[in-house]
């Protein structure tokens, strides 16, 4: 089941080409769609809500057409802007519950809802106080309420980590997961700092100058291998020599050695080879490749 699919999707403006003969699907759960900034991300979700005509190409949401069917896919899925829009002199109650009317919710079931979504996204007295007293991070946190009033289908968050100090990123980050998962709503989320995304999504697609460079689900993206940590720096030498004559493939990366894992005989390995050296084995888990390294990678390649 796709919740979202492009062919060849494409928006020039007269200086740009922003998004370029994309192609691409998505399924339920929490996908992140990482670039850079400029890369077409907010031009991509404008064109998938029906507010920006594609040049070329086309798009589905939810089974429905981006270019005739704008207005049903708005009604069916939420969004949370990037860029400041909240009107200062109204709280968040008066706000969230005007969108909640917006999507057809009767006054008293709109009051409720907005009451359940923000308290939901951790505002609870603060939603009386007028919105131009709020900090960044609960200014984001009334963007994401009013995203998710008229219980949606789907949401797009583009950048909403924007702004926030690391715990307001963490914080915001563990709400999104939860909408994915307790929730069941499917979230399509931007972000140019490749970590988060990795912490909170089941599929990533990376995409720059508005060509997609990779789409995987998020465990495709990492390679498992094991690190080792000896206690002195001198000794690494002599365990990279020892396990490299054993047939191991070993790199070494600061005051750690990355031993490629191929077999469960490697772990074996790893301990003979430091308790033959006489050297303090300190650490020994899993350790895995980035979608940072992914992303350099792909860039690289283009």
């Amino acid at each position: 089941m796709h919740i979202l699919a492009t062919e060849g999707l494409t928006k020039r403006f007269p200086a740009v080409t922003a998004v370029d003969q994309l192609t691409v699907t998505v399924g339920p759960g929490v996908t992140g769609l990482v670039g850079a900034n400029g890369a077409g991300k907010s031009t991509l979700i404008k064109i998938l809500l029906g507010l920006l005509p594609p040049s070329g190409g086309g798009a589905r949401v939810l089974d429905l057409d981006v270019t005739a069917r704008g207005a049903d896919i708005r009604r069916l899925v939420g969004y949370m802007p990037e860029h400041e829009c909240l009107p200062p002199d109204v709280s968040a109650t008066e706000l969230v519950v005007h969108f909640a009317r917006m999507s057809g919710l009767p006054r008293t079931a709109a009051r409720e809802r907005a009451a359940d979504v923000l308290r939901h996204v951790g505002l609870a007295e603060e939603r009386y106080r007028p919105v131009g007293t709020y900090s960044t991070g609960m200014k984001q946190r009334v963007k994401l309420a009013q995203a998710l009033v008229h219980d949606p289908k789907l949401i797009f968050l583009d950048e909403p980590t924007n702004g926030l100090d690391p715990r307001g990123r963490d914080e915001m980050l563990t709400l999104i997961r939860r909408i994915g998962t307790e929730f069941g709503i499917s979230v399509l989320v931007t972000s140019h700092l490749l970590g988060e995304l990795e912490r909170i999504c089941d599929h990533v697609i990376v995409i720059d100058a508005g060509r997609l460079l990779r789409s995987s689900a998020i465990g495709e993206f990492t390679q498992v291998t094991q690190t080792v940590e000896v206690e002195v720096d001198e000794g690494l030498d002599d365990l990279a020599a020892h396990l490299s004559a054993g047939g191991q493939t070993v790199s070494r990366q600061g005051r750690l050695l990355v031993v490629k894992v191929t077999k469960p005989e490697s772990y074996d390995a790893i301990r003979d080879a430091t308790a033959e050296l006489g050297l303090c084995l300190i650490r020994l888990e899993q350790g895995r490749h980035r979608i940072e390294d992914v992303f350099r990678d792909e860039v690289a390649h283009v």
